[in-house]
């Protein structure tokens, strides 16, 4: 084998589905991968908390990547990462199936200030580029809806999701993408992402096909609806079930589980000892009595799964841009890395990182690593562990795209 291509576990290149994760964040598209039977090569992650929530799970808990002898086993910039090893990148090709993953989208997000300069969007670029080196079979791109919107700048409309399917078209791929809403997929959000996949030799339309045809089944196999509400998701996880000192905060109280009411909860339980108790990353915040009094007037006025600002006058004092206080028999609105813009359904107070991470279909098994929250100029650069969970692809949707890309192999006779 050449040296360029050797990996510490030796024969993975001969293994039928392998995949590297770019712009892998926390691990959740990986999680889904490892779910639907691929084999992970190695992930790129630029933050040090996203990967090491990444390596704890993935490499030291469950031995999912092989990784290669020639790159460290740390976060990596992506841009790096290219300068510094493009024969070994360019001695991958014809090995990987699948390259996966999708660049930072706070600049292309509808949720916030979209920013046509944001230094992010550039990412794209690279991602192209990284394409190009390492010529896999398969590629999933995924990003938020707003990568479809136009940004309007001096030179005109600039939509980088018909950027990248050009470029992919030129190096050979047959490519089709689609707006899909996560909450069809078992996901206990209104979550609507740009799906890409592109394909050498094969129609990647049959994906999408395969996806739609086959989610009922996935469910009914998972014990779970394909409508999940948010009762449904986190229910078991309320504060009145109790609480215990924060296992890894001073000061701050953690939720323990209590009685599983529903398949999705069991699901997201499941490899967990019958008798643990602790809930890991569930620290409830400790809000100020007026911050209290303010979720209480919520819970009482406010209609339930609509945002609400301070111009609709619906409760005084209402210091944050928007607020949703949740419906527990709907979907919970699209998870961000702003933890305050819920409020729980019945109990006065926001989100925990795991029932954010619950409503994402992050297993409890999934650990956490890093600062819980972050604020002002410093969310640019840090990941805490709220921005890990909402930046994160739902490892429930991921698992059902690996399967469906899987099957679409299949039926033109690779990889049986």
């Amino acid at each position: 084998m050449n040296c360029c291509i050797r990996f510490r576990e030796s024969g993975i290149m001969e293994k039928a589905l392998n995949y590297i994760d770019i712009f892998a964040g926390c691990g959740g598209l990986s999680t889904g991968l490892f779910n639907a039977g691929w084999h992970g090569l190695f992930a790129v992650e630029k933050n040090a908390d996203a990967f090491s929530t990444l390596k704890f799970n993935l490499i030291d808990t469950v031995p999912h990547f092989v990784w290669p002898e020639w790159l460290s086993m740390e976060a990596h910039d992506i841009n790096e990462l290219i300068s510094k090893n493009e024969d070994n990148l360019k001695a991958l090709r014809g090995h990987v199936t699948l390259v996966a993953g999708g660049p930072p989208c706070q600049g292309f997000s509808m949720a916030g200030k979209r920013n046509a300069n944001d230094q992010r969007n550039k990412l794209v670029e690279s991602y192209i580029q990284f394409i190009k080196l390492v010529a896999p079979q398969v590629i999933i791109f995924e990003n938020v809806h707003g990568f479809t919107v136009n940004f309007k700048d001096k030179k005109g409309a600039k939509q980088y999701s018909m950027y990248v399917e050009q470029a992919l078209t030129e190096e050979g791929y047959q490519v089709a993408h689609s707006i899909i809403d996560m909450s069809h997929f078992g996901i206990p959000q209104n979550r609507k992402r740009f799906i890409l996949v592109a394909m050498k030799g094969h129609d990647p339309k049959r994906v999408f096909a395969v996806l739609a045809e086959s989610r009922e089944a996935f469910c009914k196999e998972k014990g779970i609806m394909c409508t999940t509400s948010v009762r449904d998701a986190i229910s078991d996880l309320e504060k009145s079930c109790g609480t215990v000192p924060s296992p890894d905060t001073k000061g701050f109280n953690a939720g323990i589980y209590g009685t599983i009411q529903s398949g999705y909860q069991k699901l997201m339980r499941q490899k967990l000892s019958t008798d643990t108790r602790t809930v890991n990353s569930h620290r409830f915040v400790n809000h100020r009595t007026d911050t209290v009094k303010l979720h209480e007037n919520l819970l009482r006025t406010a209609p339930r799964g609509k945002r609400i600002t301070p111009t609709d006058g619906i409760v005084d004092n209402l210091n944050r841009r928007g607020v949703t206080v949740l419906d527990p028999n709907s979907q919970s609105p699209t998870i961000t890395s702003i933890p305050d813009e819920l409020v729980h359904y019945c109990e006065p107070r926001i989100l925990t990182v795991r029932e954010h991470a619950r409503i994402q279909s992050f297993p409890d098994w999934y650990e956490f690593k890093g600062k819980y929250t972050s604020g002002g100029k410093r969310r640019k650069n840090e990941v805490p562990r709220y921005t890990q969970v909402g930046n994160a692809v739902p490892p429930l949707f991921a698992e059902q795209i690996g399967r469906a890309i899987k099957e679409v192999l299949k039926e033109d006779g690779q990889h049986e």
